[in-house]
């Protein structure tokens, strides 16, 4: 009795050290790392990336077409209350909100290309219809020398 069940637990145990590595080769192959969360961004940091232009309608004036800009870059953290705006890292697409037809103008030469703006005000998405995950409303563009 004794010798029987020696060989099945000497069974068990062999077939336990073969079975470990490929189930620990399995779990690291399979599963990609965890995402980590964006850099943080705050008022006064420079936002890079690339400008995109798209035609929304207008809430005010139902009907016309404006154009949206938005910058795709890496994700960034923005500050609380604000966080990660319930994303796993952060915002990638940021709205660029213009006050003005002077930037409105000054962004449409630049659709396509790589941009930076320093960001004085900045949150998350909370509006219908707003195509970016964040919204930067006061903004000012920094030129490349």
């Amino acid at each position: 009795m004794t010798k029987l069940f020696a060989t099945r637990s000497a069974l068990v145990a062999t077939m336990m050290l073969l079975a470990t590595p490929a189930i620990s080769a399995q779990q690291d192959d399979g599963a990609p790392p965890p995402p980590k969360p964006g850099k943080p961004i705050s008022a006064g940091e420079v936002l890079s990336g690339e400008l995109n232009a798209m035609k929304v309608r207008d809430v005010k004036n139902v009907g016309k077409r404006i154009a949206m800009y938005q910058i795709t870059s890496e994700p960034r953290r923005l500050p609380a209350p604000n966080g990660l705006c319930n994303l796993e890292t952060g915002p990638e697409t940021f709205q660029l909100v213009t006050s003005s037809d002077a930037q409105a103008t000054q962004l449409k030469s630049f659709v396509g290309k790589e941009i930076s703006v320093k960001v004085d005000e900045v949150a998350c998405a909370s509006d219908p219809g707003q195509m970016s995950e964040a919204v930067i409303t006061k903004w000012s563009l920094i030129r490349k020398q």
